[in-house]
């Protein structure tokens, strides 16, 4: 069949033929990943609303596409088996249109509600089911046109690298295009008809593209020159380090991602920056003259390493910029130095697509550690640090300077090991020291390993193992002071932190404090009775002031629902005979606030409470209409907000819930976002006044803080006396902010406008 559609063997291709070669088959993988990566953020965004915004859903859904690239490669690899060229052209375009008949996306039917447990793993079977096929076919392109770009006969099919950086490019773009460009200006449904229409355009190209093959010479040139060339197989140790190479920095992107995304936002916007570099260093590791040599990025990843070491000592106490921008940074540095290994020891383009399955295999191993076995093993966010650890083996061996000196740096190593932990074990001024210079101490182990590689050229094992002495001195020295039980789950890790002399019990999650409570007066005699609610909810606050104005407004007992538990703290804003019901997502944020070991507000105000166990969206919209006086809405993953709580169509729910006269006060203290606008916006958009609150307590030493909540009702009366009070200011709707809804929200604007104004 081949001899029918293609020239003689001896025919060559023109230079115009080329030209079109080239032209067709970049801008098929360039289509090919700009589909690919966009629909990452665009479908996990709208998977987000089904698990509370919790950020570990990008997580999973990582996982999942770091698989799926496995399964295409591998597909893509078995079908460059085939000797006829018209099987594979013939396969791919019968998948990639079954694959189109799947569109356009949406989650598949049966997938309503989440389970009670297993949230991980009814994602993965949600994503696969929903768009599993598209995906797949999706992954296999680029290995796929590469392999058939070779056996064009094109002038550079020797070596068709160079087309993994124009693939690269592409979902380069897509991923900054999307939280710049598309989620700020089109809804969910308008960008699930852009790409439904970029898969048909898609299946042009690549319809062309085996066109092009099918009518080249059987025999090329180019053809010889890959197929038969001599060239060894690689070894199978070589193949090992290739998956060890991939694995780390695609661990690192999610280890990364949620780190940051964790005290912001569970948004497209923190999801696709990490995974932007992530792509951007393999465009130009593959590049024929990278702009960033190899040699200046390996010189870097020690430092980039160090650069972790201080920012995770440092701990909470950064800004926006360098939790940003300094995590980032490294990652890149570090994630270039792995990826530089890889293109340096690439081989032949006869191996391509094996080397791809390597590439894509060590990716999954990677997403898997940090996405799903890190949270079940560890009760802390460990993946982050080991695989910063790990880096440092992914150095190539060698040639240390000063050997004489260096052989006994292991003995020197342990020493220092044994001079810097020991005195955690010890009180007194020596133990002391070390912990009010942690971050010195830490960081200094961190350079110490810089140097080594600088100054010594010294073995990466040598590195790696100062790297985990440094590391280890971040958890012996902890940033927290106080005693510390960590908590973990699907939806994050929660800290419990017991201050020096057990004053306060504080519950925190990522960097933000999320309840406390006083255990010892001043004077250190423990406290006794009913706990006093303070942090965010104090009776002087902004929560404390509208449960009181609503309660003295209806002159009666109250009916309040509450979205969120936290420590518990809102069961002692409970008046006696008042019927509060409280709606929670994480069984074991219940489970730790219930143990009064931990916090007694609920053993204390509200021993029965029974709350409802799953995400708010879908729980809450079940309870009657009309049923509430206040509807509370406190539910927060870090300082990072579930945006689906916060859209058009969760305060309709809100006020459906509402009793005639009902408010609805919504908690949106945040440090990087301008969530008050928001909430103002969506409010007025179901016919609702809304009043804003923003004072600032001055009592932090007393873990009671300011705090920013909106009230929103039908009409002033509503609130009671609030409605006059100086500290309450009633606030139009900015026309120059868009609503958000389940189908837009802009995560983007809403951080532009806290900078902006300076807050």
């Amino acid at each position: 069949m081949d001899s029918i559609v293609q020239p003689a063997a001896t025919e060559q291709p023109s230079a115009s033929r080329n030209r079109l070669v080239l032209t067709v088959y970049t801008a098929a993988i360039f289509v090919s990943a700009l589909l690919l990566f966009s629909v990452q953020p665009l479908f996990t965004k709208m998977v987000l609303p089904r698990l509370g915004g919790s950020p570990a859903v990008w997580s999973v859904a990582m996982v999942f596409f770091q698989s799926l690239l496995l399964a295409g490669y591998a597909y893509a690899h078995f079908l460059m088996q085939a000797r006829s060229r018209v099987v594979p052209v013939a396969v791919h375009l019968v998948l990639l249109i079954a694959a189109f008949a799947m569109l356009p996306l949406g989650i598949a039917s049966g997938y309503g509600e989440p389970p009670a447990s297993n949230y991980a793993f009814w994602l993965l079977g949600l994503f696969v089911v929903s768009i599993g096929l598209p995906f797949f076919a999706l992954a296999a392109n680029n290995p796929l046109l590469q392999a058939w770009f070779v056996r064009t006969g094109h002038p550079a099919g020797h070596d068709p690298y160079f087309l993994y950086a124009s693939s690269n490019i592409g979902s380069f773009l897509a991923l900054l295009s999307y939280p710049f460009l598309l989620e700020p200006v089109f809804t969910l449904h308008m960008q699930n008809r852009l790409w439904t229409g970029g898969y048909a355009l898609l299946i042009l190209l690549i319809g062309a593209c085996g066109v092009l093959l099918l009518r080249s010479p059987k025999l090329a040139m180019v053809d010889a020159k890959t197929e038969a060339i001599n060239a060894p197989a690689p070894a199978f140790l070589t193949r090992l380090r290739w998956i060890f190479l991939a694995a780390v920095p695609s661990g690192l992107l999610i280890a990364v991602t949620a780190h940051i995304s964790t005290d912001v936002a569970a948004a497209p916007l923190l999801w696709v920056l990490p995974l932007s570099l992530y792509l951007l260093t393999w465009v130009v590791v593959f590049q024929s003259r990278p702009l960033l040599p190899h040699k200046w990025m390996l010189t870097l990843q020690p430092v980039a390493i160090a650069g972790v070491v201080v920012l995770l000592a440092f701990g909470g106490e950064q800004n926006l910029l360098l939790t940003l921008g300094g995590h980032q940074l490294c990652f890149f540095v570090i994630a270039m130095a792995c990826h530089g290994e890889l293109a340096r020891t690439r081989p032949a383009a006869k191996y391509l697509t094996g080397f791809y399955v390597a590439l894509s295999f060590g990716g999954m191993v990677g997403g898997l550690f940090a996405g799903l076995l890190a949270p079940f093993t560890f009760s802390w966010i460990a993946e982050y640090p080991i695989l910063v650890a790990l880096a440092a083996l992914c150095r190539p061996i060698a040639n240390e300077r000063l050997a004489g000196v260096v052989k006994w740096y292991w003995l020197a190593l342990a020493a220092l090991a044994v001079a810097l932990v020991v005195p955690s074990t010890t009180t007194g001024g020596v133990s002391t020291w070390f912990e009010d210079h942690r971050v010195w101490v830490a960081g200094s182990v961190g350079v110490l390993a810089a140097l080594l590689a600088l100054a010594l050229n010294a073995s990466r094992w040598k590195i790696f193992a100062t790297v985990v002495l440094a590391l280890a001195l971040i958890r012996v020295y902890p940033a927290d002071e106080g005693r510390v039980t960590t908590v973990r789950s699907f939806f994050g890790v929660h800290k419990i932190v017991v201050t020096p002399g057990g004053y306060f019990h504080v519950l925190m999650h990522g960097t933000t404090i999320h309840g406390a409570e006083r255990f010892r007066n001043n004077d250190g005699t423990p406290v006794t009775g009913r706990p006093e609610p303070i942090t965010y909810y104090h009776a002087d606050g902004g929560i404390g002031q509208a449960v009181s104005a609503i309660r003295e407004r209806k002159g009666a007992p109250l009916k309040v629902a509450a979205i969120g538990v936290g420590s518990g703290t809102l069961t002692c804003a409970a008046a006696p005979g008042e019927d509060w019901k409280f709606f929670e997502i994480d069984q074991s944020m219940v489970d730790a606030a219930r143990d009064p070991r931990n916090f007694r507000y609920i053993s204390s105000c509200m021993p029965d409470m029974k709350p409802v166990i799953g995400d708010a969206r879908l729980t809450f919209a079940k309870e009657p209409d009309g049923a509430y006086d206040l509807v509370i809405v406190d539910a927060y993953s870090s300082d990072a907000i579930p945006i689906h709580l916060a859209t058009e169509e969760a305060m309709k729910i809100y006020k459906d819930k509402l009793a005639p006269h009902g408010a609805v006060v919504m908690h949106v203290s945040n440090r990087h976002l301008d969530l008050e606008t928001v909430v103002v916006g969506i409010a007025d958009a179901n016919d609702l006044k809304s009043w804003v609150f923003n004072e600032d307590s001055g009592r932090d030493s007393d873990y009671i803080f300011s705090t920013d909540v909106v009230i929103s009702a039908r009409e002033e009366a509503d609130i009671g006396r609030l409605a006059a009070s100086k500290s309450w200011e009633q606030t139009e709707a900015d026309d120059r902010v868009r609503v958000w809804t389940d189908d837009y929200s802009n995560i983007l604007g809403a951080l532009h406008r806290r900078l902006r104004d300076g807050e």
